[in-house]
């Protein structure tokens, strides 16, 4: 369905008992991302929040869409899965050949669906427009601090507007904007993002390049600017697909570029690309560590118009599950319809687990017709769009349901030889990956767990799985006292794969460690030992396999040693590990904010106290700093 406005969103959120209105008044530099990620933490991802007293005339909307049932609401759904099959349908009726006239005209139908989807621009003045500022000022929207190591406040949820001077081709996309002044942001655009093309095309023009932003309106927009969608497709076509209804957009009142009419707020402006840059964060990101200061475009505001009760949406980001999660989740069940129809037609399903931020681990079932077809795939997904920046990726046999964990790494697991099939390469990563060597730059895993023809099999069945032959965990940390901990209990559902919390004090340490340890677990039937830093508490899967996943380069951090892939997850260091970049911590929220959210639960009325999801992670800070202290 579409929604006429935000507002519209959050009475359908209220109805359907997904929303809480917070009534009392809370601070939105810091208290709002403490007490959001409380309630994003909780199970199922609590409910959607407006903070109706925050100091500002506009109301604050966060965590809208951070459960899968929110999700789904917001594209209008009941299940997401449904986009995909209706996309599926799409494509084939586009793709059957057809010879006869009668034939052709059967697509008109289609076709004309298609044309129902484009955007359009309408005349005059938008429900966007209604109000617009004297003076431009940032500082009168309640704009959030999220958290205590940040740069200052940032836009979390902008839907940034940008064309290429060229051609004229819109695109819309989602990157965070720091507030400086009153009328000057940061733009934190990606190198390999469209926006930073269409400002490259502007360097070379030397023209100033304009920008709009939106925020608000049918939350479809939002979701639509996250989409990985091939360079060149509207943003707002995919977003008239999922809601029934062509996007309205009016021209902005002081730059020639569109918006949504029925936004709840747009800020106008320009970047220069013959400006000198700005210093730009740290800002607590989706990763779950900080991403570190760099120079990034500054921006320019012109204007700021707003609906006459507009709402202020906004996320935070940080230590997962959060909101990014869901909308993570949509990109995967709809996005997995073009990667089978357009690209690899062998691939059954995908799944992007939450440990792994999005791009760190995605795991993909095919149905296998021949030897090397697991590699084929490999090579085709790192090479499709933002695919590119997955670090590891697992495929499987098409007929295991790679949703249910448990099922899937017991049977990944029995049909994988580590030193055969894990395959290493380098190339492409996310500029938010801190583990790399040099930014935007590292290595890649692949993990072949499909089962091996003939052609594929060049070594005897592997030594099954016997727990009774582990080696004596008290012997094994006094020989070896850098251990700290060790998970051993994924043997007990065969499983073979351990994890090991270890407190380096050497160069070269994990591969020694691994090296003297294989050969006792080898016995044992264990493929694959994670190695990951003292502070970690390993036998908490999830809290491990995000560290982990996180800090690891795989191609510069694995090696084998009797038959078993040992990864190092542990943080890296000039000292230890010849690491030559800033290492940076994770987040959590300060004492004092923490304190201060716990008084003032009771009167929030949002249900019974839950406590910091920070305390638990406090013990992990290397330092109270956004880069993490020696």
């Amino acid at each position: 369905m579409a929604y006429s406005s935000l507002r519209q969103f959050i009475e359908r959120l209220e109805q359907a008992g997904e929303l809480y209105r917070i009534k009392a008044y809370v601070n939105p530099c810091l208290e709002i991302a403490e007490i959001t990620d409380r309630m994003s933490k909780s199970p199922g991802g609590g409910k959607a929040l407006l903070f109706e007293n925050t100091g500002y005339d506009f109301p604050v909307l966060i965590n809208a869409m951070g459960s899968y049932r929110r999700m789904c609401m917001a594209l209008g759904v009941d299940d997401l899965n449904v986009i995909g099959r209706e996309m599926e349908a799409l494509f084939k009726s586009l793709a059957v050949p057809r010879s006869s006239l009668v034939e052709k005209l059967s697509l008109l139908p289609t076709l004309g669906k298609l044309a129902s989807w484009m955007p359009v621009r309408i005349k005059g003045r938008g429900a966007c427009q209604e109000v617009v500022m004297p003076e431009p000022d940032l500082y009168r929207l309640p704009i959030l601090t999220c958290w205590p190591k940040d740069g200052g406040p940032f836009i979390t949820l902008p839907i940034i507007h940008t064309r290429d001077p060229h051609t004229g081709i819109r695109n819309v996309g989602m990157y965070r904007m720091q507030v400086f002044t009153k009328d000057m942001t940061g733009m934190h655009w990606h190198k390999h993002k469209v926006s930073a093309r269409h400002f490259q095309a502007y360097q070379a023009l030397k023209q100033k390049m304009p920008v709009a932003v939106a925020l608000g309106g049918d939350p479809v927009y939002t979701y639509a600017a996250t989409a990985p969608l091939p360079d060149n497709v509207d943003e707002y076509m995919l977003a008239g697909f999922l809601r029934k209804k062509k996007v309205e957009l009016v021209k902005c009142l002081t730059q020639d570029i569109e918006v949504p009419a029925d936004a709840d707020i747009v800020i106008e402006g320009y970047v220069d690309p013959e400006e000198a840059f700005i210093w730009e964060g740290p800002f607590g990101d989706h990763t779950g560590y900080y991403s570190l200061p760099d120079w990034y475009p500054r921006f320019h505001v012109t204007c700021i118009t707003h609906r006459k009760d507009a709402v202020y949406p906004a996320t935070i980001v940080g230590i997962p599950p959060q909101e990014d999660a869901w909308i993570g989740k949509a990109t995967e069940r709809i996005f997995i319809t073009p990667i089978k129809m357009t690209m690899l037609p062998e691939v059954v399903d995908m799944d992007m687990p939450i440990e792994g931020v999005f791009h760190n681990l995605t795991i993909v079932s095919i149905h296998k017709q021949y030897p090397g077809h697991a590699q084929k795939v490999m090579n085709a997904m790192w090479g499709a769009g933002q695919m590119m920046f997955n670090k590891m990726l697992v495929i499987v046999d098409g007929e295991l349901n790679i949703h249910d964990y448990e099922t899937l790494a017991r049977e990944a697991f029995a049909h994988w030889r580590p030193e055969q099939d894990t395959y290493f390469s380098q190339g492409p990563m996310d500029v938010l990956d801190h583990a790399c060597s040099k930014p935007g730059i590292g290595g890649k895993m692949c993990i072949d767990a499909t089962r091996k023809w003939e052609e594929e099999i060049t070594e005897e069945a592997p030594t099954p799985i016997n727990p009774a032959l582990l080696p004596d965990m008290q012997q094994l940390q006094q020989q070896f006292p850098e251990i700290r901990d060790i998970n051993t209990r994924l043997l007990d559902r065969q499983i073979p794969c351990i994890m090991m919390a270890v407190q380096k004090n050497r160069k070269g340490h994990i591969h020694q460690l691994h090296e003297a340890c294989a050969p006792l677990f080898a016995r044992v039937g264990v493929k694959m030992i994670l190695y990951a830093e003292h502070t970690v508490p390993v036998n908490d899967l999830p809290i491990a396999l995000w560290r982990i996943c996180n800090n690891l380069d795989p191609r510069r951090d694995h090696v084998f040693a009797a038959g078993i892939l040992g990864l190092d997850g542990t943080r890296k260091t000039r000292e230890f590990d010849g690491f030559q970049r800033e290492w940076p911590n994770i987040i959590v929220a300060d004492e004092a904010t923490i304190r201060t959210v716990d008084e003032k639960w009771n009167t929030l009325q949002i249900g019974p106290f839950i406590p910091s999801p920070s305390l638990k992670f406090r013990k992990q800070l290397y330092g109270e700093n956004a880069v993490a202290q020696p």
